[in-house]
């Protein structure tokens, strides 16, 4: 992922921290202007609009789960040790990254959202799916659709990390471990262990 300015970086995680607080609507460009410790006009320079922010940001942190996918599909060792180190890449990245979860469940359900590609031609979702497709190749997983294991295994990612930042159910370490270990025995193919 390129670097970004400062100052831009400042206004993309301030923009997080609002939007989870006050939603779309009850974050103006002034307040996160303020928030990110820039002038009003200085962000004005980076995004001509609202809107151009709520996208770009949506870009940004997409970008990030991209390098995590990217991160954990390595060629290199064992596709079952792949698929733990992605499950719990991406656990771990909205784990220590709750605004973004927060934001995507807005985004994908805004207006903003309408003019986005289809799951099957956006990065993430393709290099998901590749993921699994390879696995389903390599004779290590169920011969079913890579979309479908792609969806089941991030749904079952996102609802973890959402349920553990809501405090509302504690999981010890060891659940926590449960929860990809079961996924994982009911995506492999039958004759792996």
């Amino acid at each position: 992922m390129e670097p970004i300015a400062e100052k831009k970086k400042a206004i993309f995680e301030s923009t997080l921290e609002l939007v989870r607080e006050n939603g779309f609507h009850g974050t103006p460009m002034s307040m996160v202007a303020k928030h990110a410790g820039v002038a009003a006009g200085t962000i004005y320079h980076y995004f001509e609009s609202k809107d151009k922010l709520i996208c770009e940001l949506f870009c940004y942190v997409q970008k990030q789960v991209i390098s995590v996918v990217e991160r954990e599909n390595c060629q290199t060792i064992p596709f079952r040790e792949c698929f733990f180190n992605l499950w719990f890449g991406l656990y771990g990245f909205y784990h220590t990254n709750p605004n973004v979860l927060k934001f995507f469940e807005q985004f994908v359900n805004s207006p903003f959202n309408a003019g986005r590609p289809s799951l099957e031609h956006d990065t993430f979702h393709q290099l998901l799916f590749s993921f699994f497709e390879r696995g389903i190749a390599e004779g290590h997983l169920k011969q079913v659709s890579p979309k479908i294991l792609g969806i089941l295994a991030h749904s079952n990612i996102v609802s973890t990390a959402k349920i553990v930042a809501s405090g509302r159910l504690a999981f010890e370490e060891a659940e926590i471990e449960q929860i990809p270990q079961i996924l994982w025995d009911g995506m492999k193919a039958p004759n792996i262990t």
